[in-house]
């Protein structure tokens, strides 16, 4: 059995544990033998709130674990991440526009939608800005770009909000959470991050070709306009649609394909799956963690929490690059 094989056993495993973990943990601690009781008042708690959570989580650690895996094997560079460029916060962005103008309240569909144009959007931006023959000092510069415009957007529509409970309200879902989510959440999200993965699983030969670099790619016949279109969709999708029920959760596909990478190698390509379930495993035991931290404010929200863990390792990884560059 080869590393990649048993990785993904090991990693698919420790999923179904966190799963299950994530169904039992919270404030009302619920036994397995109470989840199918209907007589147990506590079999609510695991159908409409923890269940959709689960889902959510895993769902949504997978989309951001394959999308950062396939930003960073396309662009050839370690720091390319859909929270970290600015790519989840223009979805935020196109979000937080629907809520300020009302459109989303009645129509919840019309706020994935519109996260999801926005992360399209910055993608292509990211692409264009940082040009054909991308450094990593112009890639991360583009994705300031990105971030800053976002971030100027989002203050204008708080400034601009019409009472402080949209304020309170908008806030809250920038900084990520999966807590109090519904089944409609799910069928709301899923479909669009389930075709945005399979969209980026058909780019997984391509990346490998691109290790070669595009002209090498390209004598092996990978089409390389097709698949920039490929991996913008996937990305938005899954990005987006994200970002659409949780709000911005970041660093997670800059975190899983480099602690996967010296397990399963350096085949972009191959680190798609291994990525999206370390993406899950990731986020899974992240909201497990938040759920049983104490907090004034009910529980710490997962978008902080993933902050917290993510900035250290952004630096640390700054700095193992610049020590190799020099």
């Amino acid at each position: 059995m080869s590393r990649r094989t048993t990785t993904i056993a090991a990693l698919t495993g420790l999923l179904v544990l966190l799963a299950a973990g994530g169904m039992m943990a919270g404030r009302v601690w619920t036994p397995f033998q109470n989840w199918f009781d209907p007589s147990d008042p506590r079999s609510a708690i695991i159908l409409e709130l923890r269940l959709p959570r689960t889902i959510l989580g895993v769902a949504v650690g997978a989309a951001l674990g394959m999308s950062g895996a396939a930003m960073q094997g396309y662009t050839r560079n370690p720091l390319a991440d859909p929270g970290a460029l600015g790519v989840s916060s223009m979805g935020a962005l196109g979000a937080v526009l629907t809520l300020y103008l009302g459109a989303g309240a009645s129509a919840p569909w019309v706020i994935a939608s519109a996260s999801m144009l926005g992360a399209l959007i910055a993608v292509f931006l990211l692409l264009a800005l940082s040009g054909q023959a991308s450094s990593i000092v112009t890639f991360v510069l583009a994705g300031v770009i990105l971030q800053t415009v976002a971030g100027a957007g989002v203050a204008l529509a708080l400034s601009l909000a019409p009472n402080p409970w949209a304020v309170n309200e908008i806030v809250n879902w920038l900084m990520g959470s999966l807590a109090d989510r519904s089944l409609d959440d799910v069928r709301l999200a899923l479909p669009f991050m389930v075709a945005g993965m399979a969209i980026l699983l058909t780019t997984a030969r391509g990346l490998d070709a691109l290790t070669l670099g595009e002209t090498g790619a390209r004598s092996l016949g990978v089409d390389m306009t097709r698949m920039r279109w490929a991996l913008a969709l996937g990305v938005a999708l899954t990005a987006g649609a994200s970002v659409a029920v949780t709000g911005v959760i970041g660093f997670v596909g800059l975190i899983v394909p480099h602690l996967l990478r010296p397990l399963v190698g350096a085949r972009p390509g191959g680190l798609l799956i291994p990525s999206a379930i370390g993406g899950a495993v990731l986020v899974l035991a992240a909201d497990i963690a938040v759920r049983l931290t104490p907090a004034a404010a009910g529980e710490v929200k997962l978008g902080v929490a993933m902050a917290v863990l993510g900035g250290p390792f952004f630096f640390a990884l700054l700095l193992s690059l610049r020590r190799r560059i020099a």
